[in-house]
């Protein structure tokens, strides 16, 4: 038997810290120790795809809560499922003693184990979209006191209409005028829409 611990942080800046410390608690190796630094709201993470093809029957998965396993409700059962009974793998849920399926296999256990891991569950989503609401409330918020979201706006030099009749009369190749003007290819197109825009107004 080989015990493994998986670990989830939400994105790159996010601190695994305390994952990892209850990992060394349980005396996991590091190299068992396998990482994912996304969203959990589906199980299209490498790390995770990793330590479900080298785990086999018997092993043994630590994880520090539900939340870390996964945010989606149905997934979590479905994946809970595919450990448990088609790879034969135990799993411990560190912050929830009561799921550790390797205690109470009689069916009173497996039922309250069932119970609980639907009720985590249901939190672990619940939590997510609640985040996400309130994100996109933030932006909305921000948005309506005339905050720019993203990245910041790059304005054209304040030359840029004697570059572009440089460049319309071909005495500046097109390399030139996005050194002189400091845009990409790309903005330099859409300031030139905004440009042309304008003065077609005036």
């Amino acid at each position: 038997m080989k015990v493994y611990g998986y670990i989830r942080v939400s994105s790159a800046d996010q601190c695994e810290d305390r994952q990892i410390i209850a990992m060394t608690e349980k005396g996991i190796l590091p190299e068992n120790i396998y990482t994912d630094k996304q969203s959990g709201k589906d199980f299209e993470r490498p790390a995770y795809k990793q330590i479900i093809k080298i785990m086999k029957s018997g092993d043994l998965l630590y994880i520090k809560s539900i939340d870390r396993l996964g945010r989606n409700y149905e997934e979590i059962q479905s994946q809970w499922r595919v450990l448990t009974k088609e790879k034969g793998v135990d799993i411990a849920v560190i912050d929830m003693p009561l799921l550790d399926t390797r205690l109470n296999k009689d069916l009173m256990g497996t039922f309250i184990a069932d119970l609980v891991l639907q009720i985590l569950s249901f939190v672990a989503q619940n939590e997510r979209e609640t985040i996400r609401k309130r994100q996109a409330e933030g932006i909305k918020a921000a948005r309506l006191r005339g905050v720019h979201m993203g990245r910041p706006v790059k304005k054209p030099c304040e030359n840029f209409g004697e570059i572009v009749k440089l460049w319309e009369r071909g005495s500046l190749p097109f390399s030139g005028i996005l050194e002189q003007s400091g845009l990409s290819e790309s903005t330099f197109y859409r300031r030139l829409r905004e440009y042309r825009l304008i003065n077609k107004k005036k």
